[in-house]
């Protein structure tokens, strides 16, 4: 399904629970957010758009700890958690999705190759979940393409539950 049908999909599920969504994103640069905005009236259900490419940003704005950044690095499965759920309690949101990845052309290592994200999921009154994919080495616009249509996946499948 294209960006738009998803995000158009994800939009209505939403208007239907009465639920407004936030993103949290790090390797997509605000894409998730810009791809729910991009349709018109999108403002009743989107909240807003955290952008924290930066460790410190991930800090200031959405209540990552230091502790976690320093064990695990902001690409794992703990600061992802940490950024759905920061976006979670500084916003007005009901869901939030976060992403963390490394999407090249440099930047991978053994542990943590070009291609691979974190995503997080928090819905108020759940605990955060978090999902890995690894995309590969598909070029830096590929993974960042596929990374906003399996997070706006991810939001749409939490709203149909």
């Amino acid at each position: 399904m294209p960006h738009t049908e998803l995000a158009a999909a994800v939009l209505n599920k939403a208007r239907e629970k009465g639920f407004r969504i936030a993103t949290a994103e790090s390797c997509t640069g605000g894409l998730i957010v810009g791809a729910l905005t991009d349709i018109a009236g999108s403002s009743d259900v989107v909240d807003r758009g955290f952008v924290t490419y930066s460790n410190e940003a991930k800090q200031q704005m959405l209540s990552v700890q230091v502790g976690t950044l320093d064990r695990f690095g902001a690409v794992s499965e703990a600061t992802a958690k940490e950024m759905a759920y920061g976006a979670l309690a500084n916003s007005l949101a009901d869901i939030t999705v976060s992403v963390t990845g490394v999407a090249g052309p440099g930047g991978g290592s053994a542990e943590k190759p070009v291609g691979l994200v974190w995503f997080g999921l928090a819905e108020q009154g759940l605990p955060p979940v978090s999902e890995q994919v690894l995309f590969g080495d598909i070029g830096r616009a590929q993974v960042r393409e596929k990374t906003v249509a399996h997070a706006l996946s991810m939001l749409l499948d939490a709203l149909e539950t």
